[in-house]
This record gives C-alpha cells, structure tokens and sequence, in this order.
C-alpha cells in the first residue's frame, strides 16, 4: 500500500488509504487477507501515557467498562521502535471531513467492531512484504456499560467517548437517548444515559491516556490517541501467503475509566461532584495467528 511520508503537527494525521472505507472491509475472493479483529481484555497490564505500568493514584477511582463496540480511524504497522509516525505500511484509514471547521474524524462514516470480531479485512497483496515489529492505532470512539452511584442506588448506564484527535458529529444514538451535535468536538467529549436520563461533557484536555512504548524515539502528536503495542514475535508478511492472516489487536481496559473521589467508597458519583479524569485505553498488544 502506497506510504504516507509526513505527518501534519497537532491534533492531526495526514493518511494515506484504500480507495474507500467500504474497499477496506470486504473480502478477497481470489487470494489471501490481512484480518485485523478488536478484543477488549480488563486484566492486562494497565500503561500509563509512557507505556509503563500504571497504578491508580492516591484520591481517585477506577473500574473497567464492558465495552461493547470501539472505532479507530488509522491503524499502521511499522518495523523498528525508530519509525516515525507515518512512515510505516499504513494499512487503513478512515473518512475524514472539514465540514465542522477543522480537520476531523467524520463520525457518520466511522465503522466499529465489538469484542472477538472483525474491523477490517484487506488483500495481503496489499501490504507490503516486510517484517514489523509494532503496530500503532488511532482510536476514535468507544461506547460501553459502566457503574455508578446515584442517590444511594448502584445502577449501570452507557457512557459514549470520543476519544479522536477531533470529531465531526452530526448525531448518535445512545440506548435511545438521540444526541444532536452538528459540529465538531475535541478529544474528551462524551456522553452518558442511564435509566432514560442522558446527559453529555467535555473531558479536561490532556485527559485521555494514550500509551505509547515508542515515546522517546517515535513521539505522537498531543492529543491524537494513536495507542502503540508491540508484536511478541516479528511479524513477517512475505507477499506469498496462501492462507489469511489474523491480527487481534488487544486492548486493556483495566481501570481505563478513572474519577476523583470524595466519597472514597470506589464507586463512581457524578451527582456529589465527582469528576471524571481519564478514559483512555491503557495499552495494546497485538496478537497474530493463522
């Protein structure tokens, strides 16, 4: 696939692509594919933006949602921990548009997957033959259950986070809650409903965890959640594979939802104050079998 050679600063990715989104994802019917599939895994290791091991600071919480469906709107795969953002085999990108002012993330053209299944399936012959060592992933969106205290009352509600460089949004669903935005919004919006009651925020900048083992020899720019994980084996494409290739990009989710305290009971409770703090994934792993 053709190489995209730079990469425009902050809060923006320039990529290079498949023809179109729909190109990315279908089949190949005379030879083999690269498959690459989402998990969502709450027991491993949580990363801090260093991609170090990271521990829940003293005075808040955490809990990992159940997530139910994710989006990213650029995945590359890159050989060595010297390969700089955009110079590896950029293997997808998604829709982007500047209907809402700046460069953004067009949402109503974004394409999800759950846990264990498919979010993109390519031709082998599209990539180029090589070793890679790391894998790099723009998250853009990512939609689960989680738990809080209301009024004495443990109830679970669905929480929706754009966690882009920037989004442009016309409108989403949330458990029938309909969210109209009509414009675009920084990394760290979200929105919530619970029981029919739905509400919606903008995270703190800087506030959206993205780990990246690479920081001292590949930085990312600021704000654009591109998460950076490392194959356990190289992995080789040599351009004469038969069979399909799977990829499964594990992400942790362990405590990825984080929140100051003041009632230290470990629950989460916006009603009295409590404030959300960090809803960035905290690590990836790429996992590849045949």
């Amino acid at each position: 696939m053709k190489k995209l050679g730079y990469v425009v600063a902050i809060f923006c990715v320039l990529f290079s692509s498949c023809a179109s989104d729909e190109d990315c994802c279908l089949p190949n019917p005379g030879g083999a594919n690269l498959i690459i599939k989402f998990a969502f895994n709450p027991t491993q290791e949580r990363l801090n933006n260093l991609g170090e091991s990271a521990t829940i600071p003293a005075g808040n919480a955490a809990q990992s949602p159940i997530f139910s469906r994710m989006s990213a709107n650029y995945i590359e795969l890159a050989s060595s921990a010297n390969t700089l953002l955009g110079n590896g085999e950029i293997i997808y990108k998604g829709a982007e548009t500047t209907q809402g002012g700046e460069l953004a993330i067009d949402f109503q053209s974004a394409q999800f997957a759950g846990n264990d299944e498919v979010f993109l399936t390519i031709p082998l012959s599209e990539v180029a033959s090589g070793t890679y060592n790391w894998v790099r992933v723009s998250l853009a969106y990512q939609e689960g259950s989680i738990n809080l205290l209301q009024n004495g009352n443990d109830i679970t509600g669905t929480l929706a986070s754009f966690v882009g460089y920037n989004s442009y949004i016309t409108n989403f669903d949330v458990n029938g809650s309909t969210f109209n935005i009509n414009e675009n919004k920084a990394q760290g919006f979200w929105a919530f409903e619970a029981l029919g009651f739905a509400t919606q925020g903008q995270a703190p900048a800087g506030a959206t965890t993205v780990p990246n083992p690479l920081f001292n020899t590949s930085p990312i720019p600021q704000g654009s959640c591109v998460v950076t994980g490392q194959f356990a084996n190289a992995f080789t494409i040599t351009g004469t594979e038969l069979q399909d290739v799977e990829v499964t990009l594990s992400f942790s989710v362990n405590n990825s939802f984080e929140w100051t305290e003041i009632n230290a009971d470990g629950k989460y409770e916006p009603s009295i104050g409590e404030q959300l703090v960090d809803m960035g994934l905290r690590g990836l792993i790429p996992e590849v079998s045949n």
